[in-house]
């Protein structure tokens, strides 16, 4: 098998079980902290925003250094930190004693870990461009999988056995993860010669003028990050209120998030074959317009069968939008550096990340939870003319690239 192949077969195995770790106890966060104390309506909301923001603020702080360092040393280092980091933060997690304490790992997993993009840039660099679309809906693919199975398996696990177990047992699928870089990999890593820089002024016009280009497509990830993820921290709740009761709220929370893994690997190569023929804004635009549609559904929901059946065709039309525009930025930037743009991507999308689930919370605040997913089907129809308008001003990639002109 070529080396690039071999790669991408450990990787996407490795993200498996990684993405299976984090889904395996995350989802059900909303209701470990109502087993932490929080039960007070307005004060889980709060707790549940911060939680849910501090992952992303403190990615957004470390992921740019990752990314320079991956390029300096390696980018299969990248990947062993980000998994024992990752083991390390969830299984502490099962075991804290009140809610500040679950933030502050919160905090700590977002600066010690980020393998989704640890995992694209190692394959990207390693694999030919001209395959860069089928090699990262490939590995899409492997993330929605993990997280479905993950999800499920979950929810299953939380309700015999109990959340704090859940945590601690998404630590050993991030140790498997992470043995699977450690002896199934391999990288051909030379470090680049830095160029000298005789003041601050020469630095910032060197990353200026390296970072340029790609400034269209990093600000439309941080818009498409508040988007997609607007109403996720607040399903659980919406779960737990068609139910009725919090027994038992797991096993549905997992099970539809596993729906969404479904929809999210059969999206991700899809539209990843897509992406190497079509030019990604078009794919973008009708992407949001369906979803858009399927979130106002989701917010009308009132029972598990339209829930669910929503939220399969959200994920699945919102499946073409953010790993196009990350296939078009590996398409437009050098190998070399490509851990320097891709940390900066996830820089860019950790800040919507991070300020969607405070926006989305002062929305759940004022007017309710299910004001929420009309509030996110109505940022999906405005993402459109914003894709369109961003979309011009997009490079073209390549002339080695099959990608068609915008």
């Amino acid at each position: 098998m070529i080396a690039w192949k071999r790669n991408l077969v450990m990787v996407g195995l490795s993200q498996f079980f990684s993405m299976m770790g984090f889904s395996f106890a995350m989802p059900f966060a909303p209701y470990y902290i109502q087993q932490l104390g929080i039960i007070e309506p307005n004060e889980l909301k709060m707790w549940l925003a911060l939680f849910t923001a501090a992952a992303p603020l403190a990615l957004a702080v470390a992921s740019p250094i990752w990314g320079v360092l991956s390029d300096r040393y390696g980018r299969r280092l990248m990947l062993l930190r980000a998994n024992f980091g990752g083991m390390l933060v969830l299984a502490l997690m099962g075991v804290v004693t009140n809610v500040q304490m679950l933030v502050f790992l919160r905090l700590l997993q977002g600066v010690l870990t980020g393998t989704v993009n640890a995992a694209q840039t190692f394959v990207s660099v390693q694999s030919p461009p001209h395959r860069s679309g089928m090699v990262l809906g490939s590995l899409s693919a492997a993330i929605f999988s993990g997280s479905m199975l993950g999800a499920f398996a979950g929810g299953l696990f939380a309700e015999s056995f109990g959340y704090r177990t859940a945590f601690l047992a998404s630590g050993a699928f991030l140790l498997l993860a992470g043995l699977l870089i450690a002896f199934g990999t391999r990288e051909e890593f030379v470090r680049p010669v830095e160029e000298e820089a005789d003041s601050m002024e020469v630095r910032a016009r060197m990353f200026w003028g390296k970072i340029g280009p790609a400034l269209p497509i990093l600000a439309l990830m941080a818009v498409m990050g508040f988007v997609l993820s607007f109403d996720g921290a607040w399903l659980p709740l919406l779960v737990q209120e068609i139910h009725g009761s919090l027994k038992g709220a797991a096993f549905w929370t997992g099970s539809l998030a596993a729906v969404g893994g479904i929809a999210g690997f059969l999206a991700g190569p899809i539209i990843g074959r897509f992406a190497d023929r079509v030019a990604p804004p078009r794919i973008a635009k009708i992407s949001a317009f369906g979803a858009g549609l399927m979130m106002l559904l989701v917010g009308l929901a009132h029972g598990f069968g339209m829930l669910f059946g929503a939220r399969f065709g959200a994920i699945f039309c919102a499946g073409g939008l953010d790993p196009v525009f990350q296939i078009w930025l590996a398409k437009i930037t050098p190998p070399s550096s490509r851990g320097f743009f891709f940390g900066w991507a996830v820089t860019t999308r950790s800040l919507g990340w991070m300020m969607a689930p405070l926006a989305s919370g002062a929305v759940a605040w004022i007017f309710g939870l299910r004001a929420v997913f009309f509030a996110a089907a109505a940022f999906f129809f405005l993402l459109i003319p914003l894709i369109a308008l961003i979309g011009r001003y997009l490079p073209p990639p390549p002339a080695n690239c099959s990608v068609p002109k915008l």
